[in-house]
């Protein structure tokens, strides 16, 4: 199993969040990571232009998208984008698209948020042909893609979908690489994600990648009342809590790994088992020597 971390934009003091991230994932490269996924906050600054800043300045590290909403770009722009971030990196972009919550499809963009199954496979149909190089026609109810596009030399990344409920899963499993999830756990990414996902792909090799948090330390029960806290609104938004659920968890608390060096060793090593490709670990203790702790525990079981 591919053991792999998620990095954030975040800028502090003066600093600006692209130099901040640069040297962020230059440190990470430098450590041992060789593929990092970054996540689009709907109030951040854009990540892929700040990818393509880091792209330039770090060499031998992959990055992925973890994800980007689809419902506020369109499939030929974001194609024009992930081709010219292919382009610069010499193949090591990776991009993950999601569904972003109503709170913000509706509440912050006003586009409605409805037929999530039907806009994805439509974002596909006007998007996968363009990364392939070739024409898109495709003419849908939520999206429209008409076109080409001309740029030479430029790979096309991979493709993963975040999906959860079965229809998305069966559509990733058809059409891209495979799934991105986030605090799901072991018994639904084992008896619902995986075989779910590769029923619907076949003989085709699709990959299931799981970001869970993950802290290292002797203080459980301190490291479960931060994991609470940081991240109480997975609890509350219906996509995570239906997740959380499955797994008879209270809170995100639960879903966290968290314990010594040989528990979070044990609890990452059984997501292999039951058919997770890549865990990528949300390293979250508040200090710096909890974040190296942890950072080192992911490195060994690289």
């Amino acid at each position: 199993m591919q053991i792999s971390i998620l990095a954030a934009l975040s800028g502090s003091g003066g600093s600006s969040s692209i130099d901040a991230t640069v040297r962020h994932l230059a440190q990470l490269r430098d450590e041992g990571f060789g593929r990092v996924w970054m996540s689009q906050m709907p109030f951040e600054p854009d990540l892929l232009t700040v990818l393509a800043v880091a792209f330039r300045e770090i060499d031998g590290l992959e990055v992925g998208t973890g994800v980007i909403p689809i419902q506020n770009q369109h499939p030929m722009l974001l194609a024009q984008r992930a081709l010219t971030l292919s382009l610069i990196s010499g193949g090591r972009f990776i991009l993950g698209l999601g569904m972003t919550h109503q709170t913000v499809t509706e509440g912050m963009w006003g586009i409605p948020w409805d037929k999530p199954i039907r806009r994805m496979r439509e974002y596909l149909d006007g998007l996968q042909p363009l990364l392939a190089g070739r024409p898109a026609d495709a003419a849908g109810e939520t999206v429209t893609t008409r076109g080409a596009l001309q740029i030479p030399g430029a790979a096309a990344p991979e493709v993963y979908v975040a999906a959860l409920g079965p229809q998305l899963l069966k559509l990733a499993g058809r059409r891209t690489a495979g799934t991105i999830t986030w605090m799901t756990g072991p018994a639904t990414l084992g008896g619902h994600v995986a075989p779910t996902l590769r029923e619907a792909a076949g003989a085709r090799a699709v990959r299931v990648v799981a970001a869970l948090p993950v802290a290292v330390t002797d203080d459980v029960d301190g490291a479960r009342a931060q994991a609470a806290e940081q991240f109480a609104m997975y609890g509350h938004l219906p996509s995570y809590r239906a997740m959380l659920d499955r797994e008879g968890y209270a809170g995100p608390e639960d879903a966290a790994i968290i314990g010594d060096e040989s528990v979070v060793a044990e609890r990452i090593r059984a997501l292999g088992a039951i058919g997770v490709d890549e865990y990528v670990g949300v390293v979250f203790d508040a200090s710096p020597q909890g974040r190296d702790r942890t950072r080192a525990l992911l490195r060994s079981l690289s």
